[in-house]
């Protein structure tokens, strides 16, 4: 018994089907979408999204962070950024990972609204980077 997945940007519907298993990056983890699973509201934080088929993993994404709701036939993410780990520049990433850390060099270490931005798009570029190693 499959479960439906979709996976949503704010730019695009990235992949709408039907899948064995998810699973995706929670902010306390990792978990896995299965079919009857109990409901589940779960932030996500950046990291790969992993959909299986007779038990290999079919597909990878990657995910800036987001919500997912899960019931027992659908997990549906809303992510911040997504995109197919196969895209992912890490060339891009390294650049935007060096400006954060220059940005977080300079900025006000008495500013922790702003502290805490920069380190959450810190968390979220490197694990782009790191799952930018799942294409290579």
């Amino acid at each position: 018994m499959p479960i439906q997945i979709e996976i949503i940007s704010p730019e695009k519907v990235l992949v709408s089907r039907e899948v064995d298993m998810v699973v995706m990056p929670g902010a306390e983890g990792d978990i896995a979408a299965m079919p009857e699973r109990a409901p589940m509201m779960l932030l996500l934080r950046g990291g790969v999204v992993s959909l299986y088929e007779n038990d290999a993993v079919t597909d990878r994404f990657f995910v800036g962070g987001g919500f997912a709701d899960m019931t027992a036939t659908r997990c549906t993410i809303l992510a911040d950024k997504a995109e197919p780990v196969s895209e992912i520049s890490i060339d891009n990433a390294t650049a935007t990972l060096e400006a954060l850390t220059e940005a977080w060099d300079k900025a006000d270490k008495t500013d922790i609204s702003r502290l805490d931005v920069l380190q959450d798009k810190i968390l979220s570029v490197r694990a782009e980077i790191e799952a930018g190693s799942f294409a290579s």
